[in-house]
C-alpha cells in the first residue's frame, strides 16, 4: 500500500475539523505534515474523482468533504487511492513447479491463494465497517483539543 492512503486518510481526517463549508488547498493540506504539495495534489485528485472530496477552483477554492463523515470508509479512501484491484495476485507459480499442471487453475486450488483472498476479504471487511466518523470520534475521545488545534494551525495559514 502506497503512502499515499496515509497521507489522504489524515487530510480526510483534518478536513472533518475545518469549519463547515470551507475548502483548504493542497497546499495548505500538505504544509500541515510537510509532505510534498505536487504528490499530496494527485491524491486529492483521486478522492475527488471517488467523490469523497469536492475539489473549488478559486481563490477561495480547495478540498472539503464531499460527504459527510460518516458516509465515507477507510475502503473508499483506499480503494480511491490504490485502485478496486485485488492486493494478493496469484501469478499461479505452482503450474511452474515439478508437480505443475497446465489444466489446473491455481488461482483457485492453490491453498496459499484461498488463505490471501479469505485474509483480504476480512481486511476490506474490516475497512469497510470504520469510517471516518469513527476514527473521528476515536481521536477526539483520545486527544480532544485536536479539532481546536487543526483549525487553529488551518487559520494561521490562511
Amino acid at each position: 500500500m502506497s503512502e499515499g492512503v496515509e497521507w489522504a486518510l489524515h487530510c480526510c481526517l483534518n478536513l472533518t475539523w475545518v469549519e463547515s463549508g470551507e475548502a483548504m488547498t493542497a497546499v495548505q493540506l500538505a504544509a500541515f505534515y510537510e509532505l510534498p504539495a505536487a504528490y499530496l495534489n494527485k491524491q486529492l485528485q483521486a478522492l475527488s474523482r471517488a467523490q469523497i472530496l469536492t475539489s473549488t477552483p478559486g481563490p477561495r477554492g480547495g478540498f472539503r468533504l464531499a460527504r459527510p463523515p460518516e458516509q465515507i470508509t477507510l475502503l473508499d479512501v483506499v480503494t480511491a487511492i490504490e485502485g478496486p484491484g485485488e492486493v494478493f495476485r496469484c501469478e499461479q507459480v505452482l503450474r511452474k513447479g515439478p508437480a505443475g499442471r497446465e489444466d489446473v487453475d491455481y488461482r483457485k486450488a492453490c491453498l496459499i491463494s484461498q488463505s490471501m483472498r479469505q485474509a483480504e476479504l476480512a481486511w476490506r471487511r474490516e475497512l469497510a465497517g470504520q469510517t471516518l466518523a469513527d476514527i473521528k470520534g476515536r481521536v477526539e475521545r483520545q486527544a480532544p483539543g485536536t479539532p481546536h488545534a487543526t483549525r487553529t494551525w488551518f487559520a494561521r495559514r490562511r
